[in-house]
Formats: structure tokens, sequence, C-alpha cells
């Protein structure tokens, strides 16, 4: 197996660097800077969340102590926005308390000054590495969302139908059409998202609600309130 850092262009993988100690930001920049990584580095967790938001490969170098928010309340923040942005926390002083908290909110790492430049560059590649997978995650999502936009509305609610596990009969006399009317629906909706049975389609529609960072996609709900129309 190749190592980590192989599988990664540097040169298009950004590190930003949180710390509000002037000479330890300097020498990551310089550090990260001769590896190659294209670095951004912020003197405050408020100068970080006013950056310009990109969508490119990158991670996070983050001091568990700075001046306004701390690092461990800058990750919740992050976490509150919506930003995935793999962290690797840095720290002279850490507790086993923090450490835990920061792990089990998701960062990749949690290492103590002075930092062994080998070590951090391996734990800032287990972070791109994270970001990859969460990237191609995400693109696949987006790809399986795609299917679902195609439908029509009238498909979307035979969907909804056959997901609550009705069988077309039923699903006819939910629509007001006929047995025959559905089963064309039901051909084409499965033709749409590429499915060749309703197990398939069930685990299709279970992926397509289930990333945290991205918005959810749901069948549509027919209200209590209203009747679908009869239409076929």
């Amino acid at each position: 197996m190749q190592p980590a850092h192989e599988a990664f262009d540097n040169r298009k993988s950004r590190v930003l660097v949180v710390d509000d100690d002037t000479n330890m930001r300097r020498a990551l920049v310089a550090l990260l800077s001769s590896r190659g990584f294209d670095v951004e580095a912020f003197g405050s967790a408020e100068e970080f969340l006013r950056r310009s938001d990109d969508d490119g490969s990158r991670c996070l170098i983050l001091d568990l102590r700075l001046g306004d928010l701390d690092g461990l309340e800058l990750q919740q923040r992050m976490a509150q926005l919506g930003d995935p942005t793999p962290i690797v926390f840095v720290t002279a002083d850490g507790d086993i308390p923090s450490t835990v908290r920061a792990m089990r909110a998701g960062a990749v790492d949690f290492l103590s000054k002075p930092l062994d430049p080998e070590q951090l560059l391996a734990a800032v590649y287990r972070a791109l590495d994270t970001d990859a997978k969460r990237r191609a995650r995400a693109a696949e999502l987006d790809a399986i969302r795609r299917r679902f936009r195609r439908l029509t509305p009238r498909q979307c609610d035979v969907l909804r139908l056959l997901l609550a596990g009705k069988s077309n009969k039923q699903i006819a006399a939910a629509l007001g059409t006929v047995e025959q009317t559905i089963k064309m629906h039901r051909g084409a909706l499965m033709r749409r998202l590429e499915v060749g049975s309703l197990a398939e389609l069930a685990r299709l529609a279970e992926r397509a609600s289930s990333q945290p960072w991205s918005r959810r996609w749901a069948p549509p709900q027919l209200s209590n309130e209203s009747t679908p129309s009869a239409q076929p």
C-alpha cells in the first residue's frame, strides 16, 4: 500500500492554520509551504470565520488555546455552520477532557507542542485523506439526488407510497387512478432512478437522506388536508 502522502498533490491541498502565537504561526507556514502546500494562516478564530470559503481540498491546524474563541469553541461553531473541514488540534497545555471532547467532535488528531514536524505532516495527510473521502461521498450523494430530481410530481407520489409499503392496488386507490397506470409510473420511476428492485429503491432513498452536512432529500409528502389529484 502506498504511503498516504503519495495520494495527494500538495499544491492542490490547502492547509489552514489558526494560532495566536505569531512565531508558531510563522513556523507552521514555513514548514507546510516547504512541502508544497497552499497555506493560509490566521491569528484568531474570528479572523478565520471571516475568511472567504472555498470548496477545495483542505484541512485545519487549530491551536486549542486562543485569545477569543478557543479551539473547541471554534470547532463547535464550524459544526453549527456546516463546515466539515477536518481538524488537527495542537496545544502546549492540553488535558485529557479537552482531548476527549475534541476527538468525540470529529478531530482527526490532537498533538502536543513542541511539535514534531514529521508527526504533524502525518496528521495533515490523515486529515486531507478524511476530507477526500468526505468529498467523494458528497459527490456520490449529489449524483443520487440528481436521479431523484428527474422524477415527475406524480412519480414522487407513487414513490412515497411504495416506500410506505403500499401495493400497486392500494396506491391506485390512494391516487384515484387505475392499477395499470401505477405499474407504468412505477416502471418509469425505477428506470429514472436506475434501480432494479424495491429493495434497491429503498436503499437508494435512504442514502439520499443520510448525510448530515448536506441538504436532506425526502419524497414529497401529501398533505392530510388535501386529496391527491385523480389524474394519472
